[in-house]
């Protein structure tokens, strides 16, 4: 079990949300404080935040606005105030394994036809999440890389930010990862970087952990083998519930040893903080108690830190813990009870 080390589970593939999109898109057009008190939940109005404030696109087939629109229909009117507050507001899109090339295209397209950007979240690396709720990944290196190239097709010319492989660095660093696969990981990781970085419209994130399981002493060196120097920077807190606050710190101090790199904050579910009481072993996994974080946003407290982001859909499950369904299934006791934690 590995559990304890990473703080965090992985979502499922979105596949069926961009089978959804492929129907729909030919005909429809798709500040936080950083100090990590402020809980700054998403605004109820059903709009997106100004373009200058939050460029990133808002998936109108998302799990939480299919939610919203049945609580409307069934007139539970409290209950889809709540959820809007998910629905209103950009989430990361975890590209699947099916189809990554008509995936990445259909997303990319209906951002770049609502004059947004695409957030795309990348998460296939071979032996990823050490056997845990998301286990799997592509079959080996060859199929990784295959994989990447379909992804960066896909994205064309188009604006993407994509967030690289979650975990990927931290599990060689804690060493849930086993050491004969490391060389190999940081190739794939590095190789990624490049490829994507060759479409002229994408800014790529590589994951660097959180505040509760990274030391910057010790992740710095992977991350520069894992090709952070190409990349426009990192992300911390992906999927985990560490403040704003404490995020920006390990966040600038990791940057610190990495030639002043910036980076991306994951606020999807930070507005309370991290969970802290029952098995520090489980804490991490559909945490009760937790609240929505600062509303994505490129105007941050700080000029290192890019963007808040909700990289983690707020609403889906860690995992089938805590009564939650299996991870990346909607959730939709925890999305209330995270909007609502909120207020």
């Amino acid at each position: 079990m590995y559990a304890h080390r990473t703080g965090r589970a992985r979502l499922a593939c979105a596949a069926p949300l961009a089978a959804a999109l492929l129907l729909s898109a030919c005909t429809s057009s798709g500040g936080g404080s950083g100090d990590g008190g402020d809980r700054g939940a998403a605004p109820s109005s059903g709009t997106q935040q100004p373009k200058e404030t939050d460029p990133f696109w808002v998936n109108p087939q998302g799990k939480a606005a299919r939610q919203l629109a049945a609580y409307t229909k069934a007139g539970r009117a409290a209950d889809a105030e709540l959820v809007e507050r998910i629905a209103s507001q950009p989430a990361g899109e975890w590209v699947g394994t099916e189809r990554p090339e008509a995936e990445a295209r259909t997303l990319t397209e209906a951002a770049h036809k609502a004059d947004r950007e695409a957030l795309l979240v990348l998460y296939n690396i071979p032996h990823r999440d050490c056997g845990q709720h998301s286990a799997g990944g592509a079959a080996d290196a060859g199929a990784y890389r295959d994989w990447v190239e379909k992804v960066a097709r896909g994205i064309g010319e188009r604006r993407a930010t994509v967030v690289l492989e979650p975990d990927a660095v931290m599990h060689m660093v804690d060493g849930c990862t086993e050491q004969q696969y490391h060389e190999e990981r940081y190739e794939l990781l590095k190789g990624a970087v490049q490829r994507l970085k060759r479409q002229p419209g994408v800014t790529v994130y590589l994951d660097a952990g959180n505040a509760g399981w990274g030391k910057p002493e010790e992740i710095f060196e992977p991350l520069r083998r894992a090709g952070v120097a190409d990349a426009d920077g990192f992300a911390v807190n992906v999927s985990n519930f560490q403040t704003t606050e404490a995020s920006t710190a390990y966040g600038k101090q990791l940057s610190d040893r990495i030639g002043g790199k910036p980076f991306v904050v994951d606020t999807s579910r930070n507005g309370n903080g991290p969970y802290t009481e029952g098995d520090p072993r489980e804490n991490w996994c559909n945490p009760p108690g937790r609240a929505l974080g600062e509303p994505p946003t490129v105007r941050t407290a700080d000029p290192l830190v890019k963007a808040y982001l909700w990289i983690k859909r707020p609403g889906e499950s860690d995992g089938d813990c805590k009564g939650g369904p299996k991870a990346g299934e909607w959730f939709e006791q925890y999305a209330l009870d995270l909007a609502r934690g909120a207020e």
